[in-house]
């Protein structure tokens, strides 16, 4: 499988590990109706979910990821 293959997949993955749970919660704690849940869920999670990208260097196809609260990005081998 490519990095950018990995890349996509690990993307979406933490996208719907943060926002499944953010939409139950706000559904559970707001009094949001309807499409507002889900594009405040949404939103939020876009935010707050780490982005993957795959870049080409010259040692070859290279995976970093980064987080919002953590300075600088990080290699994934």
């Amino acid at each position: 499988m490519s990095k950018s293959t990995k890349s996509f997949i690990y993307n979406m993955l933490s996208f719907a590990a943060f926002f499944l749970p953010l939409q139950v919660a706000i559904q559970a704690f707001t009094d949001l109706k309807g499409i507002w849940i889900l594009i405040v869920a949404f939103v939020i999670a876009t935010i707050f979910a780490p982005k993957f990208q795959a870049v080409k260097t010259k040692d070859g196809e290279k995976l970093f990821m980064k987080v919002i609260f953590v300075k600088g990005v990080k290699e994934i081998n």
